[in-house]
């Protein structure tokens, strides 16, 4: 069994993490929940410990592992304390503001032989995992060109805020979804173009990216805005022999936010009217035109992956060279765009 400790009692911590602990009950017990103001916005979790003091968790030797669910810009100094205090660490993305601070925290680790990893729930994505399938069906022939699409219609969000900010940054709240399924499937990029920007203008939040990912002949395309009224597709990839689309996301979120949890056994599942298109050309040159059932996504095999990894001893499932990679992915966008404000 592995024990394990929350940091953070907010939306992070009871939408995205701990519904999905709580479902591997032979693997995961969760112990105890910290939050310094003690504020409880969630229902109580029946045989959880809710404190105010973080030295509940750091003195606790049954807990084996803290998790980091707070806001970013805090992320690099609690996930040092708790290393410091000699406990494994699971910290929610962007994992630091700097990929110096993310190669201190790697380093600790190492040192004091713990496991640190970022939550990298994404790569669990039904729409991604889908369109892995389809890539290695082969029936798209050589790949061209990827597009990732990740869009809201929430302008009222970049409206109200009126100066830049890392903790408010577009690129460094969302890329760090998208970017790391790029990574994760398809490794370094040979380049990478930036395109972020500020639509309400110059000094405002940064509401917009279009990243260009080059892997030898195939562009990679990370794409999201605030400002979409009508959603782009979630994943177009085209290749020689075909393309296929896939319009909607994963439904995880989107069961998460109406508390539909995953104790249902339709929790996440898409609909038929939800499934992907793959067109193509086969051998014969005849022309086909397909749904693709999609995979089922499940966040809840972040969880099992640090299980396997702390009890087991099995590797990290998120490694740290792709972390880091992200992290300076993500400082050069912004740099790109505060050099184009000049």
């Amino acid at each position: 069994m592995l024990t394990i400790a929350y940091l953070g009692n907010g939306k992070s911590a009871n939408r995205y993490h701990l519904p999905f602990a709580l479902k591997l009950k032979d693997k995961i017990k969760v112990k105890t929940i910290y939050s310094r103001s003690g504020r409880q916005d969630w229902t109580p979790i029946p045989g959880v410990t809710y404190t105010t003091a973080i030295n509940d968790i750091y003195a606790d030797p049954e807990i084996q592992l803290v998790v980091v669910s707070t806001p970013s810009s805090t992320h690099y100094q609690l996930a040092k304390d708790v290393l410091t205090h000699g406990k494994n660490v699971l910290v929610e993305k962007p994992f630091t503001e700097t990929s110096a601070e993310a190669k201190e925290l790697f380093a600790l680790a190492k040192e004091k032989g713990l496991l640190i990893q970022c939550y990298q729930n994404r790569r669990y994505d039904s729409d991604f995992l889908t369109v892995q399938k389809v890539i290695e069906s082969g029936k798209l022939g050589d790949l061209l060109e990827l597009e990732m699409s990740f869009d809201y219609f929430r302008p009222e969000v970049p409206t109200a805020v009126d100066q830049f900010s890392l903790n408010t940054s577009y690129l460094y709240g969302h890329a760090c979804h998208t970017l790391d399924q790029v990574i994760s499937y398809f490794g370094r990029p040979d380049a990478v173009h930036y395109d972020v920007r500020q639509l309400l203008g110059q000094g405002r939040m940064n509401d917009y990216f279009d990243l260009d990912l080059a892997y030898g002949a195939l562009k990679v395309s990370v794409k999201s805005s605030y400002f979409r009224i009508k959603s782009r597709p979630s994943f177009v990839v085209y290749g020689k022999k075909g393309m296929f689309e896939k319009v909607t996301k994963d439904r995880q979120e989107t069961d998460l936010k109406h508390f539909y949890l995953p104790d249902h056994a339709d929790f996440g599942i898409d609909r038929p009217e939800d499934y992907g298109t793959l067109t193509y050309m086969d051998a014969d040159n005849h022309y086909h035109e397909e749904k693709v059932v999609s995979e089922v996504g499940d966040y809840s095999r972040v969880y099992a992956g640090l299980y396997e990894a702390i009890i087991n001893g099995q590797p990290k499932t998120v490694k740290d060279e792709e972390t880091i990679l992200q992290i300076e992915m993500l400082e050069k966008g912004i740099q790109e765009m505060k050099h184009s404000e000049v």
